[in-house]
C-alpha cells in the first residue's frame, strides 16, 4: 500500500485486484525495483539485451512456474500466473511480451499441446536454460491458421517429420524471439502423412545452436525496426526441408506412428484443429490484459497531471483554473475511468473461468468454447480502449504528454499493436458474433458458410434470453430493487442491463434474418459478406453486455458503503457513455426517444461532476502506484 493513500481508495483497489489480489500485492513489491523498467533511449539491439536480462531477474519471481502444472514443476496455479505477468504491464511492455513469448505461448504450446515425452523441454524453458518462440503467423496468413502453408511431412523411413516452407508466403513472420534469441520453436504446420494432409498441428523445430547460428536448412531474419516494442526481437523463419524425430510432433490430440499411421481421438478434423487452439486461450487473455493495464497506467499519469496543471484564469477569482475543473476534460478522462473500472472486473472474472477449465474444475463440455468466445470479445474490448484511452491521455496531457519522458508516446506506440496480437480484433468480433448465431444448438457448431445460413433462417427468437443468465439477471436487480421505479428509469441497474441485452438481442436477430434474407438471391460467402457490419455490430452489443454484467457482479463483492456509493457512480458513468455513443442506433431503432437520449447527455454531465471531487481516489483505485509511473510530470 502507498503510504497515506485513501481508504477509501484501498477498498476499491482490493475490489479491482479480485479473486488474485495476494498475487498482485507481492508484484508490487517484486516491481519497486528501477531494473525491470525500460529505457526508451536505448536503440532496439540494445533495448533486446535489456530485455532478455529483466527476464531472467523475473524468471526468479516464481511467477512463471504458477502456470505450468505439477506434474510438470508447476505450481498448478494458472490464474496467478496470468495476474502476476500481467503486472509486468506498468513496467515495460517488451519485457510482458518477451515473458509472454516464453512462458505463455511457447511454454503453453508444449504443455498443452505435448505429452509426457515433452517434459523436459519444460524443465529447460522455465530456468530460461532454453529460449523458445510461437511460430504461428505466416507472411501470407495470420488469423486464418487453419489455411497455413508450412508443411509437416512424415517419412517412415527414417521416422522424421520434414518441415518446409513451400512458397514465400509460408515464411513464418512477426516471430518473437525469431530475430536473435529462440534456439527452438513451436511451429505450426499442415502435417502430411500417408500422402494425405491432416491438418494443422504443433511441433518442436529446434532453429539455433548454442552460439546462435541458424542451423542446416534454416534461415532466420529480423523483422527489423518497429512501431513499438523495441525490446522485442520480431523475426522471420523459413524452413528448407528440415528434419525434426517424430517424437517432436506435440501429440497431445494427435499422433503418428512408426510407420506413418495417423490417429485421434478426436474423429471430426475441424473439431480437432478448435480444441487444439482452444488450449492456448491463455494467450488472449493474457493480451486483453496487459492492454488494459496499459490503459490504467496513462489514465493515472493523465488524471494526476490534470489535477496540478493550471490554464486560463476564472474571471471572477483571477486564479488559473485546474484542467479536471473544466466539463470538456472530465468527459475526456472520467469515461474511459470508468471503462478501466468495468474491464478490470470483466478481466477478473475471465481469469477466474480461465482457471476453473485449465486446473480441471469446470468439466462441463460448453465451458471451454464459452471461454474462448469470451475472451476473444474482452481481448477486444481491452485492447480497443487501450488505444483510444492512451491517446486520449497523451492529447490530454498537452505537450508535456508527446515527451517521451511522460511514458505516454511510449505506452502508445508499445499497445497499437494489441489490437492485432492473438487475432486480429475484426476477425475475433467476427468471431464472438458467429458464436452468438451457433451457439444454440451444437449440430451447427461445424457447419461451413452455407450451413451456417441455413440455420440462421430458423432464427426467430429472443436468442440472448433464451441462451444466456441475462433474463435471470435482470430479474434479481429487479428484485433487490423498490417495485415501484418506472421501469424506463435508467438508473436502475435491471433497466440498463435490459437495454444492453435489447441492442444485443435486436441485433442477432436481424443479423440472422438478413443473411437468410441474402441466402435466397446469392450464394454463402456473398450472403455473410453482405451482412459483415450487422454481424460486427451484434459481436459488439454482445461484448458490451458481458462487461456490463462482470461490471454488476463485482459491485456485489464491495461491502464498505462509501466506496461501494463510488463505485456504483462509477458504474453508472459506464452505462450511460455506452449509451451515449450509440445513441444513434437507440433511437433509430426506437429503444429511445429524443428526450430520453437528452437525459443520457444530461446524466453523464451529472455524473462527472459528482465524480470529479473523487477523482484521485478512483486513480488510487485502478491500482498502479504512484511511484511506478514513471513519468516526470507527475514526480
Amino acid at each position: 500500500m502507498e503510504t497515506g493513500s485513501d481508504p477509501i481508495a484501498e477498498v476499491l483497489r482490493a475490489a479491482l485486484d479480485g479473486p488474485w489480489g495476494h498475487v498482485r500485492e507481492k508484484a508490487r513489491e517484486h516491481l519497486d525495483d528501477e531494473r525491470l523498467y525500460g529505457d526508451p533511449y536505448l536503440d532496439f539491439h540494445a533495448a533486446r539485451a535489456r530485455v532478455l536480462e529483466q527476464m531472467r531477474l523475473v524468471s526468479q519471481f516464481g511467477w512463471a512456474e504458477k502456470g505450468f502444472r505439477v506434474e510438470n514443476g508447476g505450481g498448478g496455479d494458472p490464474g496467478a500466473a496470468v495476474t502476476a505477468l500481467e503486472m509486468l504491464a506498468y513496467t515495460d511492455l517488451s519485457l510482458w511480451v518477451k515473458c509472454g513469448v516464453q512462458w505463455g505461448l511457447f511454454g503453453g504450446a508444449v504443455e498443452n499441446l505435448g505429452t509426457a515425452r515433452h517434459k523436459d523441454y519444460i524443465a529447460q524453458l522455465l530456468p530460461l536454460d532454453l529460449l523458445g518462440c510461437f511460430a504461428m503467423t505466416e507472411t501470407g496468413h495470420g488469423s486464418d491458421v487453419a489455411n497455413l502453408e508450412t508443411t509437416a511431412t512424415y517419412d517412415p523411413a527414417t521416422r522424421e517429420f520434414v518441415i518446409h516452407s513451400p512458397t514465400p508466403s509460408a515464411r513464418k513472420d512477426y516471430i518473437g524471439g525469431a530475430a536473435e534469441h529462440a534456439r527452438v520453436a513451436a511451429v505450426f504446420a499442415q502435417l502430411i502423412t500417408e500422402g494425405k494432409s491432416q491438418g494443422v498441428h504443433c511441433f518442436v523445430v529446434p532453429i539455433r545452436d548454442d552460439q546462435g547460428n541458424d542451423l542446416p536448412g534454416v534461415t532466420t531474419s529480423d523483422c527489423g525496426l518497429k512501431g513499438g516494442l523495441p525490446g522485442v526481437d520480431n523475426g522471420r523463419i523459413l524452413f528448407d526441408q528440415v528434419r525434426i524425430p517424430r517424437e517432436n510432433l506435440l501429440n497431445r490430440y494427435a499422433d503418428v506412428a512408426e510407420d506413418g499411421t495417423y490417429s485421434s481421438e478426436i474423429e471430426n478434423p475441424s473439431r480437432r484443429f478448435f480444441t487444439t487452439l482452444g488450449t492456448l486461450v491463455r494467450g488472449r487473455v493474457s493480451v486483453g490484459g496487459a492492454a488494459a493495464a496499459g490503459a490504467r497506467v496513462a489514465l493515472s499519469i493523465a488524471v494526476r497531471y490534470a489535477e496540478k496543471r493550471r490554464q486560463f484564469a476564472d474571471p471572477d477569482t483571477g486564479e488559473e483554473t485546474v484542467l479536471l475543473d473544466y466539463r470538456s476534460h472530465q468527459r475526456r478522462l472520467l469515461p474511459l475511468v470508468a471503462r478501466s473500472y468495468a474491464l478490470a472486473f470483466a478481466q477478473n472474472d475471465l481469469v477466474r473461468r480461465m482457471h476453473l477449465v485449465q486446473t480441471g474444475q469446470d468439466l462441463d463440455p460448453a465451458a471451454q468454447r464459452a471461454l474462448e468466445k469470451r475472451a476473444a470479445g474482452f481481448k477486444v474490448a481491452q485492447t480497443r480502449h487501450a488505444t483510444r484511452a492512451i491517446q486520449e491521455c497523451r492529447e490530454a496531457c498537452g505537450g508535456a504528454g508527446y515527451l517521451t519522458e511522460n511514458r505516454l508516446v511510449t505506452l502508445k506506440a508499445d499497445t497499437d499493436v494489441f489490437t492485432t496480437f492473438e487475432g486480429d480484433n475484426v476477425v475475433l468480433t467476427q468471431l464472438v458474433a458467429k458464436e452468438l448465431l451457433t451457439a444454440y444448438a451444437d449440430e451447427v457448431r461445424d457447419l461451413d458458410a452455407l450451413g451456417w445460413v441455413r440455420f440462421a433462417a430458423t432464427m426467430t427468437r429472443d436468442v440472448v434470453r433464451d441462451r444466456t443468465g441475462v433474463r435471470q439477471l435482470i430479474q434479481r436487480l429487479r428484485d433487490r430493487s423498490d417495485q415501484s421505479v418506472d421501469d424506463g428509469d435508467l438508473s436502475r441497474r435491471s433497466v440498463q442491463l435490459q437495454l444492453f441485452a435489447d441492442r444485443e438481442d435486436y441485433l442477432v436477430r436481424t443479423a440472422a434474418h438478413r443473411l437468410r434474407a441474402r441466402a435466397a438471391e446469392t450464394n454463402p460467402f456473398e450472403a455473410f459478406n453482405n451482412a459483415q457490419d450487422h454481424i460486427l455490430a451484434a459481436g459488439a452489443a454482445h461484448i458490451d453486455r458481458l462487461v456490463l454484467e462482470a461490471f454488476i457482479e463485482g459491485l456485489a463483492g464491495i461491502d464498505n458503503p462509501e466506496a461501494r456509493a463510488l463505485a456504483e457512480d462509477v458504474c453508472d458513468l459506464f452505462v450511460y457513455t455506452t449509451i451515449e455513443e450509440n445513441q444513434a442506433w437507440f433511437i433509430m431503432h426506437r429503444f429511445m426517444s429524443v428526450e430520453r437520449a437528452k437525459a443520457v447527455r444530461r446524466g453523464v454531465n451529472e455524473l462527472v461532476d459528482r465524480l470529479r471531487p473523487n477523482a484521485l481516489t478512483l486513480i488510487e483505485g485502478l491500482g498502479v502506484p504512484e511511484k511506478m509511473l514513471h513519468a516526470v510530470i507527475v514526480e
